[in-house]
């Protein structure tokens, strides 16, 4: 199976939250773990905001920075072409999406094209992206 996981569910794999164990827990069926090259940003913004906030400490920040630089590599990174931009904001107008969701969704929907719809699984922690996902996938003729 190929995991699709936005930044929402890639971040708990770095920082135990709620969610965090569901995320290892299907990584662990998943033959390729996928996101878009944009959650690289968003991923260290998270984890620099949480520093911030106090809610990592100087240690645990470190730990979650390192192990995400290490892991990096491995992730299938959806590159953020033309095309897929404006797929996107397609998505974004279609369903009523931010920004960078639109880009996850678009993504996503790449891998699936690649991966076949049936053998892709999208991880979000972000209901109307997941509504969105939903609708995507019945519309391209997939049940969610």
């Amino acid at each position: 199976m190929t995991l699709y996981l936005d930044t929402s569910s890639l971040i708990k794999l770095y920082v135990s939250e709620t969610g965090s164990d569901a995320v290892r827990q299907v990584i662990g069926e998943a033959t390729v773990v996928a996101t878009s090259l944009v959650a690289y940003a968003e991923t260290r913004a998270g984890l620099a905001r949480l520093r911030r906030e106090g809610q990592l400490g100087a240690s645990a920040f470190s730990s979650a920075k390192r192990q995400f630089e290490e892991q990096w590599p491995a992730y299938l990174a959806v590159e953020v072409t033309d095309s897929l931009c404006r797929a996107a904001g397609d998505l974004a107008e279609r369903y009523g999406l931010r920004g960078f969701d639109s880009i996850h969704l678009a993504s996503c929907a790449e891998v699936a094209r690649r991966a076949g719809w049936d053998d892709t699984r999208f991880s979000s922690f972000d209901d109307r992206l997941n509504q969105a996902a939903r609708k995507l996938a019945r519309t391209l003729g997939r049940t969610a």
